[in-house]
């Protein structure tokens, strides 16, 4: 099969297709012909530096998720040719991932999906959009009655947050670095859009002064603390994200920093569980929501896709169908 291995650091565009044998099935895993995969920004840091590291099983062939259909399900219960996701669980980087024809995964980290999206479509929901439904739902515990405050909201997660919230009749405010991007938060279906910067706290507490009820936080620490006082008694902020670039907080003190009544948490999304990503897949349909997709690129253009996504400017999930 044509595969991407990783052996050590490179550039986009020296990544390359290889021919690699197709993986033996054995118990309680699963082979899947990969239909297509979206990318994530863990995977170009596992190219550019992270891949030298020794906890990366080498060589590997990486992608931390992907839909496709079963060739051979094993002694999983799955029957050949079922439509299935697969996400996280040491994909890309304990054991290979999807970056390739075929990939041989363990039966808990692969789930039955039954949905009307095209295979580019569903191939941009596994990892994003669990990581917003499980920052909404489980951590946040959102409910239509909430003010949400997405802070990052024109990434990958902060705009599949923003649908999902909407499905179920949330508040939505969506936070931006860029005017620019403010038109097209609106039109994705935000209720209101808050630039970042400067006064930021003080312009959101003009037209809400007892704060928000929720805050999915995707900046990360370097917006932390702010955002602590930004949401109402009994509120709760949940970071997920780290796209301000600070990874941890100096001399970070919850009993001063975090208000009183307020409710620090996060979410991680190695853990998924059948039932959630039922619920997820349930709500997306039944919500008529269709993932917002940057750019689509074939395997053998992965560099491209790898370029684009250095950029990070893109609106959207890239996609790669295989």
């Amino acid at each position: 099969m044509k595969a991407v291995v990783l052996c050590e650091p490179c550039k986009a565009e020296e990544m390359a297709l290889t021919e690699v044998p197709i993986p033996e099935v054995r118990s309680g895993w699963v082979l899947i012909k990969v239909k297509a995969f979206g990318i994530n920004h863990s995977e170009v840091l596992l190219r550019q530096f992270e891949v030298s590291q020794p906890y990366i099983n080498k060589p590997i062939i990486p992608g931390i998720e992907c839909v496709g259909e079963i060739i051979d399900p094993s002694d999983s219960g799955f029957r050949k040719g079922q439509r299935v996701m697969a996400l996280m669980g040491g994909m890309g980087r304990s054991f290979n991932g999807s970056y390739a024809e075929y990939a041989l995964l363990p039966v808990s980290h692969v789930f039955p999906v039954e949905s009307s999206l095209d295979w580019a479509e569903l191939a941009a929901i596994p990892e994003t959009f669990y990581t917003a439904y499980g920052s909404l739902f489980v951590s946040l515990q959102l409910q239509k009655e909430d003010t949400l405050l997405i802070r990052g909201g024109t990434s990958t997660v902060g705009l599949a947050a923003l649908q999902l919230a909407k499905a179920v009749g949330a508040k939505v405010i969506s936070t931006t670095r860029s005017e620019s991007n403010a038109e097209i938060l609106q039109s994705i279906g935000t209720d209101e859009v808050i630039l970042e910067g400067e006064d930021f706290r003080s312009r959101l507490l003009e037209k809400y002064p007892d704060g928000v009820t929720k805050i999915l936080e995707l900046i990360g620490a370097a917006t932390l603390k702010e955002s602590l006082r930004c949401v109402a008694k009994g509120g709760i902020v949940c970071q997920t994200g780290l796209l301000g670039g600070v990874y941890g907080l100096k001399y970070f003190d919850p009993i001063k920093d975090i208000p009183s009544g307020v409710y620090l948490t996060g979410f991680y999304s190695n853990n998924s569980t059948l039932s959630e990503i039922k619920d997820m897949m349930s709500l997306i349909e039944q919500g008529g929501i269709h993932p917002i997709i940057a750019d689509t690129f074939t395997l053998d253009n992965i560099s491209a896709a790898h370029r684009l996504a250095e950029q990070r400017g893109q609106i959207g999930k890239i996609v790669v169908t295989v």
